[in-house]
């Protein structure tokens, strides 16, 4: 049975034991493609940051806090694969220092000007999926070709913006959405190739989405040579 990974939902990047920062992520566009996945006859390795949605029995789950952990166990186990399917939400930024202690309002001398202010020094964090299309092997390998597709969830500019995430990230397939699918039940998205060409556009539940969007994956990987 070929293995597929998914990544799902969102990850924390700590600024002391108790805060960190994250997203709204549910991790429900995960848990239906891994569902979508096993009916498809693969065999789904989600790789999934801290949320409360249930994974189907047969995938197999490997739990992670920090995007720099999703990364590291996504980059293990994608030469397993036959591709991967990146729908989590990992945070962008985390802080240059975490706090041993909780940190108080006491901690920070401010000027008077500058109270009730906390400044935030943050630097970006490592990107899973680029990190997955720098070893993603092509079908020269003896192992044959794999397969990317990213998610991306933008607020204006939608194709654009995609198209360039697209080819940073070396992917074959970009899934494009918005805010409103978050944390909800529904979504709607639009499949792009690499040319810009839009293959299909998708609306319903989550899990007939997921459904939808695997069927339409396996068609482009069967019509095309990676």
């Amino acid at each position: 049975m070929a293995k597929i990974l998914i990544t799902s939902g969102p990850t924390r990047q700590y600024l002391d034991p108790i805060r960190y920062l994250t997203n709204a992520s549910s991790g429900r566009m995960g848990a239906a493609l891994a569902c979508a996945a096993l009916e498809c006859g693969y065999e789904p390795i989600v790789v999934s940051g801290p949320v409360e949605v249930e994974y189907p029995k047969g995938a197999d789950v490997r739990r992670v806090i920090t995007t720099d952990d999703m990364r590291e166990v996504a980059v293990r186990f994608f030469p397993e694969c036959v591709g991967a399917i990146g729908a989590a939400a990992p945070c962008d930024y985390r802080p240059f220092t975490v706090l041993e202690e909780k940190m108080t309002k006491d901690d920070f001398i401010r000027k008077p000007e500058q109270a009730g202010e906390l400044l935030l020094r943050l630097r970006e964090t490592p990107d899973v999926m680029a990190a997955l299309g720098e070893i993603k092997r092509d079908v020269s390998h003896p192992l044959g070709g794999q397969w990317l597709v990213a998610f991306a969830l933008e607020t204006s500019d939608h194709h654009v913006r995609a198209l360039q995430k697209l080819q940073r990230k070396h992917c074959d397939l970009i899934v494009v959405n918005d805010p409103s699918a978050i944390n909800v039940a529904s979504s709607s998205v639009e499949i792009l190739n690499s040319q810009g060409e839009s293959l299909a556009r998708l609306s319903g539940n989550k899990v007939e989405t997921a459904r939808r969007l695997l069927y339409e994956i396996k068609k482009f990987v069967e019509n095309k040579t990676l």
